[in-house]
């Protein structure tokens, strides 16, 4: 897009009728900063893996109210395709607590409503779990979510989920795209008043209701209800939800499973946008931790245990013999839980012949080695949690498996399919069981992962991502992508490459150019699997100008495989950031 048309673009923008004096603020403060205009308008926010995500502001590259009603009526006429039945279900929506959340929650409604659409609007934040099985409880068509996740103050997001509460499957998401982008003038779009809407009962508040089926369903996560009536009174942790919709219904499934002795971090319950404790609430951060550390030695916790602002992610810090506290990987969060529950099951004799685990390709090879050593099937699947419910989908449809734990290396996981999305209540709930268990044993959720190490062996795993920000970024992505293709590793850091997979054109090569089928979905991603068992993965981010490299590797000890990730770390920087 040239200058001229993104002044064009520009000038329609602070010309509107009715521009919020907000965006007509920030309008005024690129007048004159060429750079600023093409940023905000050169491009349109799009959907990703997770639906889309960007500044909050002006434009149309930015989450505003009419990039928000954009993407709503793309939905909207997505529905009115649809039979009257499917579209009479309506959609459930809710926010988190970043600023404009609540506010694009119901110009989202508005503009559904125009359509003759019903809505289900929570009455307050809630977590995007909770969202995904309103939309099961309701049984409504679709579901919308305003979060931005665990990205930093400045940014918002919208997420979009599909009847069976998964995020919106590819084929729809991409069906809905293409209706947004028909969507020319974004000022035209009709929205209904919202009183009107309540009168005529086409917008509902939700709220209560289904927190009390959530927390039914909720109750069924822990294993062991005797362990935690045994144990749970002596096990002490922290827990934080950064400041966001976790401080909503955490807490109170903490306290139903029978978890009591534990503290909360005063300071992040508070529900605040600016997020002033941690500029980046992302509970992978070594940061986010600081005031819970604080607390947790004081009180002398065995774990502390954070979920980020929509409560979708959970990370995880133990007691270490000194007394300090290490953060855990999405990983090592991931295998102890996986475990735990393999274990628990076998011993109660509940462990399903037919059971399934499914992680994505660019998680732990130390869940696949864990599943099988129980009999268990590992699937893997692409990244994105929508990937993972289309799987448990599968499983009830066909009635070929039981699905038992599923995860990312991103800090998300899920334990019991009610939801169809990454679930942050459920693991606390659940992870607070793990450590009570080792508890019982006289043993902290360190000494836990370390046994697993011992008897699987040590598997390391780190993801490096390198930013492309600015109008060219996505440009600059697209070109080394293509570099990576077009010039395959045969080698890397000094291991031969036994295998490439190559999820854009799904086929596996091997050394010696035999190729096999990939039965996945296309995807730009690339996955080298390496002599010495090394694998090591290549991705843009589907809602961040990211690209992300995966490393894996497994040594017999734990200075081996230190040793052996930081030589792949600095093969990375050296021989492919350079390319």
């Amino acid at each position: 897009m040239n200058k001229t048309e993104i002044d064009q673009k520009y000038n329609a923008w602070i010309n509107a009728a009715d521009m919020p004096a907000e965006l007509k603020r920030d309008l005024e403060k690129i007048k004159d900063d060429d750079a600023a205009k093409e940023d905000a308008f050169s491009t349109s926010l799009s959907f990703g893996t997770a639906g889309m995500r960007g500044l909050l502001g002006a434009g149309t590259n930015r989450m505003n109210i009419y990039t928000v009603r954009q993407a709503t009526e793309g939905l909207a006429k997505l529905m009115e395709t649809l039979d009257p039945a499917e579209r009479d279900r309506g959609v459930a929506i809710s926010f988190d607590p970043r600023y404009n959340s609540q506010l694009f929650a119901h110009e989202a409604a508005r503009v559904l409503g125009a359509h003759g659409i019903k809505t289900f609007v929570f009455d307050d934040i809630r977590p995007t779990p909770e969202l995904s099985f309103a939309v099961r409880n309701l049984h409504t068509y679709a579901g919308i979510m305003i979060t931005a996740s665990h990205n930093p103050k400045q940014y918002n997001g919208y997420k979009i989920y599909g009847a069976d509460g998964g995020q919106m499957p590819p084929k729809e998401s991409d069906l809905m795209t293409s209706y947004v982008r028909k969507v020319d003038d974004l000022f035209a779009i009709p929205v209904a008043d919202e009183k009107e809407l309540r009168h005529e009962k086409l917008m509902s508040i939700v709220g209560e209701n289904v927190d009390v089926d959530y927390l039914k369903e909720a109750k069924t996560v822990n294993v062991n209800h005797d362990l935690i009536k045994e144990v749970g009174k002596d096990l002490k942790f922290i827990y934080t939800p950064l400041h966001g919709t976790g401080k909503i219904i955490a807490r109170r499934a903490l306290s139903d499973a029978g978890f009591k002795n534990y503290d909360a971090v005063i300071e992040q319950t508070i529900a605040d946008p600016e997020f002033p404790t941690t500029p980046f609430p992302n509970p992978e951060f070594a940061q986010t931790f600081d005031l819970a550390i604080k607390l947790g030695k004081k009180e002398n916790a065995d774990v502390l245990i954070a979920t980020d602002p929509d409560a979708d992610r959970l990370g995880a810090a133990v007691r270490q013999p000194d007394g300090e506290y290490t953060l855990m990987s999405g990983n090592q969060i991931a295998s102890v839980l996986l475990h735990y529950i393999l274990q628990a099951k076998k011993d109660a004799g509940t462990l399903p012949a037919d059971g399934m685990v499914v992680k994505s390709i660019v998680s732990t090879e130390l869940a696949t080695d864990i599943a099988k050593s129980y009999g268990i099937e590992m699937r893997n699947v692409l990244t994105g949690f929508k990937f993972i419910a289309e799987q448990i989908k599968n499983f009830e449809e066909n009635h070929d498996h039981t699905f038992l734990f599923g995860f990312e290396e991103s800090f998300g996981y899920l334990i019991k399919p009610f939801v169809r999305d990454k679930d942050a209540i459920q693991s606390t709930m659940l992870l607070a069981e793990v450590a009570a268990y080792y508890k019982k044993r006289g043993m902290t959720l360190y000494d836990g992962l370390q046994e697993l190490y011992k008897e699987y062996g040590y598997f390391e795993e780190k993801t490096i991502s390198e930013e492309f920000d600015g109008v060219d970024g996505q440009k600059k992505m697209a070109d080394l992508m293509k570099n990576f293709r077009n010039h395959p590793l045969t080698s890397f850091n000094g291991v031969k490459v036994t295998a490439l997979e190559d999820f854009q054109t799904s086929e596996k090569t091997d050394a010696d150019g035999h190729q096999t089928k990939i039965n996945l979905p296309q995807s730009n991603v690339l996955k080298y699997w390496l002599a010495d068992g090394t694998w090591l993965a290549i991705r843009p981010s589907g809602t961040e100008p990211k690209i992300k490299f995966y490393v894996g590797i497994k040594a017999d000890t734990a200075e081996a495989a230190k040793q052996r990730l930081q030589s792949y770390v600095k093969a990375i920087d050296n021989e492919l950031l350079q390319k």
